[in-house]
């Protein structure tokens, strides 16, 4: 891909300028032959290389400026699905000025990574909303532990088995139900409200909405209009909120 890009640039820069010249001092003659291009584009490369990291540079940054706007306007589409599902669980502030969606799974360990930033998002500022999206691309077990927070969710004990199964370094199906009890929750209902239909149809659209926004993997935030891949830190997530609650941007 990169070559071909190379070739396509120079040849077109190269031929524009030989053409014109051409046109210019000879107009009956015809256009140069496609050996004599080759050999002109491999002398102006030779002679010009810092032309191709200049080229790649603009064409990185007009993709990465077409990415993010279609991701505004994929955001912008789902505001509701992002942060006012009514099956969503929720945190902090309900009606905070400023919503911080995470993508996660049980299992990731830069989702484990992130959970001190959430955490001290939580404590620090009272006036953010934090919604929480159940998205297990892991294995059997993220699965089993998504059905597990949504249904303590049911029983107003979802932050606490979610910071719970986040901070165990290695989950199995039978870790999930241990720390589950751990927490304090009636498990004979925890076990049924898990096979509730509802929640595998939640599940399912969350996945949906995270192809939307092309999000691959996980940890990933939705701050405001902003999408942030991977894993941030406590002072990060802060520059994000305080970007969006000025209205401005920061990536």
């Amino acid at each position: 891909m990169r070559h071909t890009i190379l070739r396509a640039f120079a040849a077109l820069v190269v031929m524009t300028s030989v053409i014109g010249q051409g046109r210019a001092e000879t107009p009956a003659d015809p256009s140069p032959d496609k050996d004599a291009i080759e050999r002109i584009v491999r002398d102006y490369l030779l002679r010009n290389p810092e032309v191709i990291d200049e080229a790649l540079g603009v064409l990185q940054a007009r993709r990465q400026a077409e990415e993010q706007a279609r991701v505004r306007v994929a955001i912008t589409e789902n505001r509701e699905a992002l942060g006012a599902h009514p099956m969503s669980p929720v945190s902090g502030n309900a009606d905070g000025d400023v919503t911080v969606v995470e993508f996660f799974d049980y299992q990731c360990g830069y989702c484990k990574r992130a959970l001190r930033a959430m955490e001290d998002l939580l404590e620090t500022d009272a006036n953010v909303r934090v919604v929480w999206k159940e998205f297990p691309i892991l294995g059997p077990v993220s699965v089993v532990a998504a059905r597990a927070a949504m249904a303590a969710q049911r029983q107003g004990r979802y932050l606490a088995l979610h910071l719970a199964l986040m901070r165990e370094p290695e989950l199995t199906e039978q870790k999930v139900f241990e720390i589950a009890n751990q927490t304090g929750l009636d498990m004979a209902q925890l076990r049924r409200d898990m096979e509730d239909p509802a929640i595998e149809a939640y599940l399912g659209e969350v996945r949906a909405l995270a192809r939307q926004l092309r999000i691959g993997g996980t940890p990933a935030f939705v701050v405001g209009d902003t999408l942030v891949p991977g894993a941030v830190d406590a002072a990060h997530m802060k520059e994000l909120v305080a970007a969006a609650r000025s209205g401005g941007e920061r990536g």
